[in-house]
Formats: C-alpha cells, sequence, structure tokens
C-alpha cells in the first residue's frame, strides 16, 4: 500500500514527493554566510589578494581522488546488507566526464554516477547529472562556502515510471547530504606575518571575497583588513 500511495505522489508531483516518503525529508540548514558577487568594475580595492584556479587544476585534483581515494559515495557509509540507497560519483559515464567547466560566467559541474535504489526491487543506477556551485562567504568564520545544485539528472534505461522517483532521489542524495562545501577555512584566509625588524607581526583577516569566472578561469579577490601588533601580543 506505501509503494503505491507513493507511485500515485510520484506521477502527479514529478517524483517530489516519493523521495520524501521512500528517503525522508532533506536535512535542513541556512545557507551560511553572503552570496559572493562579481568584482567591482572600477577594478579590486587596496589590500586585495587574487587567487586563480583553472580547470586542469580541478582536473588534477579529481583524478587524484579517484585514483588514491575512494569513490566519493552519498551517504558515504551505506548499510552493510542488502539494497543500498545510495549515490557514487564515477569518473566518467556515457560520455560525461566528472569535472569542473569555468565557463560563460558560471561554475558547472558534469557529474558521472553510479548507484542502487530500494524501489520496487533493488534498482541499479547509472547516468549523469549536471550541477552549478555559489559560492557564499562568512566573515565571521572566516570560511567561504560552495552551494552545490543539481540542476538535472538523466539515469540510463530507468523506466519513464520509476525515473521522477530516482531523479529526486539522487539529487537530494548530493544537495542534501554535499552542502555545504568548505571550500576555503582558517588558516587559509587568515594571515599572520613576523615582521622582526619592525618589533612585531602583521596579521590579516579577509573581510570580503569576489569571484570571477572567464576563460576556463576562476579567480577569487580576497579583500584583507590589515592590523600590525606589536611585540610577542
Amino acid at each position: 500500500m506505501r509503494f503505491i500511495l507513493a507511485l500515485v505522489v510520484g506521477i502527479l508531483l514529478g517524483g517530489a514527493g516519493a523521495y520524501f516518503l521512500f528517503v525522508g525529508a532533506p536535512h535542513a540548514y541556512l545557507a551560511k554566510g553572503e552570496t559572493v558577487r562579481a568584482p567591482d568594475a572600477a577594478g579590486p580595492p587596496p589590500g586585495t589578494a587574487v587567487v586563480e584556479l583553472n580547470e586542469q587544476f580541478f582536473g588534477a585534483l579529481l583524478s587524484s581522488i579517484f585514483k588514491d581515494l575512494n569513490k566519493p559515495a552519498f551517504p558515504p557509509q551505506a548499510a552493510a546488507a542488502g539494497c543500498q540507497n545510495q549515490v557514487v560519483v564515477e569518473p566518467n559515464a556515457d560520455g560525461v566526464q566528472t569535472g569542473v567547466v569555468l565557463q560563460n560566467g558560471q561554475v558547472t559541474v558534469p557529474l558521472a554516477f553510479s548507484g542502487t535504489y530500494n524501489l520496487a526491487g533493488c534498482q541499479t543506477l547509472r547516468g549523469t547529472a549536471e550541477a552549478n556551485i555559489e559560492f557564499r562567504f562568512a566573515a565571521d568564520e572566516q570560511t567561504l562556502y560552495g552551494q552545490l545544485n543539481v540542476t538535472g539528472v538523466n539515469v540510463e534505461g530507468m523506466s519513464p515510471l520509476l525515473g521522477g522517483f530516482v531523479t529526486a532521489f539522487v539529487q537530494g542524495a548530493i544537495n542534501q547530504r554535499v552542502n555545504p562545501l568548505v571550500l576555503m577555512r582558517g588558516q587559509q584566509l587568515t594571515l599572520s606575518i613576523p615582521v622582526q625588524a619592525a618589533g612585531g607581526k602583521l596579521q590579516a583577516q579577509a573581510k570580503d571575497v569576489r569571484e570571477e569566472v572567464k576563460d576556463g578561469k576562476l579567480r577569487l579577490y580576497v579583500t584583507y583588513d590589515f592590523k600590525g601588533t606589536k611585540g610577542g601580543q
């Protein structure tokens, strides 16, 4: 009876209702910090450092993860026995390679995945997804966050009757269990530089972060608030 009710709801609501019935409500959280904006047209203010990352950097990072670590899985540890409700990120599938694309002012993330889902029997999943990343900066925490948003899912060989359920499951498994991404925090953003000749040290905290995606590169503009401290304080 529970399956029949979920099936009806899934057909009517495109699978969203079924996700809540089978997987449970997603973990709610409040987005931290403020949305990172584009740099000012007049140029960055004084005290700004620029961090530049290209697509090749992210490609090497992901390659190392797949080669040296386990494939990212959501949830990371499923139950020991039985059919697992789990999505596993794969290096590639159906001609799509997992990576980071820096074009058209956006950070997009094509994802290849596999997995299993307990729905009318154990469903084996394989497909691709498209996601984007929004940046948020929490100055009080000195932390740069990323918000991963899955915008589309394509599952290979899935029945249309089950497609809505599976799409909602994959989106929820990634969106709700990954976020928020901690990209930079603490010592990666703050500075503490001893200046012995001046009898103290120079400290700096990030007070603003801007981002720009252009020509296959991500540029982060980090503006610092500097303060000198005399002696060993």
